[in-house]
């Protein structure tokens, strides 16, 4: 485990190296939640996210020891740009093993910083595992995502910046995935900011911590399925369990619904993009399961989302919101019914984003139809009387999930 001087000494080596990201208060998500809310703005970051931190830590001190090493890594993103920027500010070659399927925009990201790409595999574990390979057969240096104390470190200088840019704080949010970030955070706030509590935020469908907490020791997930696939990590390591257990005072989870309804609100009130791993400590505030009413910090840990999953998540975000509406609405085939319906819509002053018509491949009646209309809604509220309406004009009328 590694201890509070030297996050501090990670902060002094990357003076010059990151990019500053002031800590600053959101007036709009203090008065969604009901309490002063503070982001640390870490999308803003070089290469996107708090990973140059940790990056950098570790790689600088290799450069140092052989100014000819060749690094390897092993990510789908985020670690990829962070060791692929480090190497090259150090002098030194990289090569990053990311799977196959990996965004177009953060394979181009990393090959600009430098690093030569190798494309392969289903999954990080099979790249990590490629990566290993690689590090003993050609005498280069394996720098791993999380389980490495220089690494934690580096991150760890968040809470330091947190800690002197806010006010007291009653609660610093973290997200989740291989234990890094919390881990080296969660030191630092220990030791600047000691009356706040450290909860940490991990993806249901990725919960990772929580079952090595439960077990007593690291385990491996049967699945990390999330739309927050910065943080799908299927398995913490020793080195971030300890941290955890040491510094850090709960954990809790979020859905994918509330992380797409949280991204759609950083981009809508707070005009940021954030990705959904980068975003679960809004999801967490967002959804009620942070106890307290004093100010709260949320680490905002990256932003490099694809542009296509984007356009999904603030689909489903709007929808999880209730700004969208899916019926299904059963009528009689006969002429005038739909023109009924769509009389009963327009009373409403709802906007029709679109419909579709079915006789055949769906369970009604002979001589009835079967018609889906997406159509613009305020609230969940509003979506729910929307139903209501229709019924008591006599449609058959349901929301399709």
């Amino acid at each position: 485990m590694f201890e509070f001087a030297d996050v501090e000494a990670a902060r002094d080596r990357l003076q010059g190296i990151i990019r500053p990201t002031p800590t600053v208060r959101s007036d709009v998500f203090s008065d969604l939640v009901g309490r002063p809310v503070y982001f640390k703005p870490e999308h803003l970051q070089r290469t996107g996210s708090f990973k140059i931190r940790g990056a950098y830590n570790r790689i600088s001190r290799i450069a140092e020891d052989d100014p000819a090493a060749t690094v390897v890594a092993a990510s789908a993103g985020n670690h990829a740009q962070g060791v692929a920027l480090a190497a090259s500010l150090c002098g030194l070659t990289s090569t990053i093993f990311m799977p196959k399927d990996s965004s177009l925009p953060k394979l181009e990201a990393t090959r600009h910083y430098g690093a030569q790409v190798e494309l392969g595999g289903g999954s990080v574990d099979e790249c990590i595992a490629r990566a290993i390979v690689f590090a003993a057969a050609n005498g280069a240096i394996y720098v791993p995502p999380f389980d490495d104390p220089l690494v934690a470190a580096g991150q760890g200088t968040i809470g330091i910046e947190l800690a002197a840019e806010a006010p007291p704080l009653e609660t610093v949010l973290v997200p989740i995935g291989g234990g890094g970030l919390i881990a080296g955070v969660a030191r630092a706030i220990r030791a600047c900011m000691p009356g706040a509590r450290v909860v940490g935020v991990e993806a249901a469908g990725a919960a990772s911590m929580i079952a090595a907490q439960r077990a007593g020791f690291p385990v491996d997930l049967p699945s990390a399925r999330t739309v927050a696939d910065g943080i799908a990590v299927g398995r913490v390591c020793d080195l971030t369990l300890a941290h955890v257990a040491a510094d850090v005072d709960d954990v809790v989870t979020v859905d994918d619904e509330t992380i797409s309804r949280a991204v759609v609100l950083l981009l809508e009130r707070a005009k940021w993009v954030v990705e959904p791993a980068g975003a679960v400590g809004v999801a967490a505030l967002l959804s009620g399961v942070i106890a307290g009413s004093g100010p709260v910090g949320v680490v905002l840990s990256g932003g490099n989302v694809d542009p296509l999953l984007l356009t999904r998540l603030i689909d489903h975000g709007l929808t999880a919101s209730g700004r969208y509406l899916l019926l299904r609405v059963v009528i009689d085939d006969r002429p005038g019914t739909l023109a009924a319906l769509t009389a009963s819509i327009a009373a409403m002053d709802l906007n029709v984003l679109g419909v579709e018509h079915h006789r055949s491949g769906t369970v009604v009646g002979v001589t009835e139809v079967e018609v889906l209309m997406t159509v613009e809604t305020r609230d969940p509220r509003h979506r729910d009387a929307v139903v209501a309406t229709l019924r008591e004009a006599g449609f058959d009328a349901s929301i399709r999930s």
